[in-house]
């Protein structure tokens, strides 16, 4: 079974997203996800400035056993990326949660909302 906090927001792609205080949306991959993957061993970071819309490939994330792409689970202008995954990428796999691996300006704050709770996200992975 997988960890899923009740706080945060999920796409059906399997990207957790928190709104911030400053309104930033801060974004990474759900437990699930990280353990579909196994041990991750690349990161493809996005570059800062960067603006995607929601469902759009923000990345890839390569394991052992895949490459999976990425997505924005909403648009927005990328304000940060976590350059400790540059050098650490298997951090994701010790705590998925802690290890975001971008931030947004979301460019419709309406998109946030419309993301699947963690009761739906349950529900669409099974746990």
């Amino acid at each position: 079974m997988s960890h899923i906090p009740d706080e945060l927001r999920y796409a059906e792609t399997h990207e957790w997203a928190r709104l911030e205080a400053d309104g930033t949306v801060t974004v990474g991959i759900s437990d699930h996800a990280q353990k579909a993957l196994g041990d991750i061993v690349f990161v493809e970071l996005a570059e800062v400035g960067r603006v995607f819309g929601a469902g759009d490939p923000a990345g890839v994330i390569e394991s052992v056993k895949a490459a999976s792409d990425f997505y924005a689970p909403v648009g927005g202008k990328v304000t940060a990326v976590n350059e400790e995954l540059n050098d650490s990428p298997e951090l994701i796999n010790d705590d998925p949660y802690e290890y975001w691996i971008l931030k947004l300006r979301p460019s419709d704050k309406a998109e946030f909302g419309r993301l699947l709770d963690a009761p739906g996200y349950r529900a669409a992975v099974g746990d």
